[in-house]
C-alpha cells in the first residue's frame, strides 16, 4: 500500500472552458500557506476536503492537493450515457439542486437518481454543502456561492489531479471507489467494466500506477481482479447492523474472513472504531488479524470533530497511528492530521 510508482502522466489536452474554470480554481492555492504534510501514515482526503467544501468539487480536490495529501478519493456513479462521475451517494436530492432543476425527474421512491441523467444534465447542477459543513458555517453559504461548484467526471478529475501534479512537483494518487455494483446491474450497467475502460484509457491500470481502487461489494472486489484490475485494491469493510450491506461484514472481520482477503486485495478500509477496544485502548483481534495476515489498514473517517466518547483527537490518532499501526486514515480535515513528533503521550 505504500507502493511509490508514479504511473505515467501525459500532458493533458484542454478545452478552453475547462482552461479558463481551472486557472480560476489555481488561484485557491495561492490562498493557502500549508505546506506538504509530512505525515505517516498516509493522508488520504475523504471526498476531497469535505469538512470545508461541497464533497468531490474540483475547488476541493485543489485545497486538498494545496494541504499535501497523498491521496484523493472519488466516490463513482455511471451516467444514463454511461459516463463516471464523482458523487457519494447515487440519489441527488442532498447534495444538488435538482429538486429546483428536475422536479419532474423525481422516481416513485422520491429520489433523484443519478443513472437517469446524462452527464451534461448532471453538470448543470450545482453542488451543495452536506448539512455538517452549513452547521459549521453556521448556515452562511454566503463565502461557498462565488465557486459555483459543480459535479465532475472522473476524467476530468484524473486531468485536474494530473496537471497539480506536474504543476507543483507532487504525485498525489488517486483512490476511487465503485459504488453500489448491485444497483448498477439492476439498470444495466457495469460500472466495474467503465471504470477498467477509463484507467486503460489514462493508461493507469498498472501496477506502478498511484492508484488505489476501493469497494464494499467483496464479490465485486474479486470481479474486479478477475477482469484484469492490476492496480492496489482495497476491500472495505462497513457495519454489521447496515440495511443494505453488500457484503457479509461480520464474516469479513472474522479471522476466515480476513484469510479469504489476503487471497485478493493488498489493503482492507474499515470503520476506525472497529479497530480498538475503547476500554482499555488496545487494538481489537480484526486488527491484530489484518497485520498477522500483512494487509495495510486506511480506516475512515478520522475527525477532529467525530471523537469516540470525547476522546481528544491527537490521543484517538495516537491509538490508531502508533498502537494499533494503520497505514492511512480518510479525513474530511487533511490539515488537522498531525505528524508524530506532535502527538502527546497517552497516559
Amino acid at each position: 500500500m505504500k507502493n511509490s510508482g508514479t504511473g505515467r502522466y501525459q500532458q493533458p489536452v484542454w478545452g478552453g472552458v475547462f482552461v479558463r474554470r481551472i486557472a480560476g480554481l489555481f488561484i485557491l492555492l495561492a490562498l493557502i500557506a500549508v505546506s506538504p504534510l509530512q505525515a505517516e501514515p498516509l493522508v488520504i482526503a475523504h471526498r476531497g476536503v469535505s469538512g470545508y467544501l461541497p464533497e468531490h468539487s474540483l475547488e476541493g480536490v485543489i485545497l486538498a492537493h494545496g494541504m499535501g495529501v497523498d491521496y484523493i478519493e472519488q466516490d463513482l456513479f455511471v451516467t444514463r450515457d454511461d459516463q463516471l462521475v464523482v458523487l457519494h451517494d447515487p440519489y441527488l436530492e442532498h447534495t444538488t439542486d435538482i429538486a429546483r432543476r428536475f422536479p419532474e425527474r423525481v422516481r416513485a421512491d422520491g429520489h433523484y437518481y443519478a443513472l437517469d441523467f446524462t452527464l451534461d444534465e448532471l453538470q448543470s447542477l450545482s453542488l451543495t454543502p452536506r448539512p455538517h459543513l452549513l452547521k459549521r458555517m453556521d448556515g452562511n453559504t454566503a463565502a461557498l456561492a462565488p465557486l459555483h461548484a459543480r459535479i465532475s467526471s472522473f476524467d476530468e478529475q484524473i486531468r485536474l489531479i494530473r496537471y497539480l501534479n506536474r504543476a507543483r512537483d507532487m504525485q498525489v494518487g488517486l483512490y476511487p471507489e465503485i459504488k453500489k455494483p448491485a444497483l448498477h446491474r439492476q439498470q444495466g450497467k457495469d460500472i466495474s467494466r467503465l471504470f477498467l475502460a477509463a484507467l486503460e484509457r489514462h493508461q493507469l491500470n498498472q501496477a506502478s500506477a498511484k492508484v488505489i481502487v476501493q469497494c464494499f461489494d467483496f464479490a465485486e472486489v474479486k470481479r474486479l481482479r478477475q477482469l484484469g484490475l492490476k492496480t492496489q485494491l482495497v476491500q472495505l469493510i462497513g457495519a454489521v447492523e447496515w440495511a443494505d450491506a453488500e457484503s457479509d461484514f461480520a464474516y469479513l472481520q472474522s479471522k476466515a474472513g480476513v484469510a479469504a482477503m489476503a487471497q485478493v486485495v493488498d489493503g482492507v478500509g474499515p470503520w476506525h472504531r472497529q479497530l480498538y477496544h475503547l476500554d482499555n485502548r488496545q487494538p481489537s483481534d480484526f486488527a491484530k488479524w489484518l497485520k498477522q495476515a500483512g494487509l495495510q489498514i486506511h480506516p475512515y473517517t478520522l475527525n477532529y470533530n467525530d471523537t469516540p466518547q470525547g476522546m481528544p483527537f491527537s490521543v484517538l490518532q495516537q491509538l490508531l497511528f502508533d498502537i494499533v499501526g494503520v497505514d492511512g486514515v480518510f479525513t474530511d480535515y487533511a490539515d488537522r492530521i498531525l505528524p508524530g513528533p506532535v502527538r502527546p503521550d497517552i497516559e
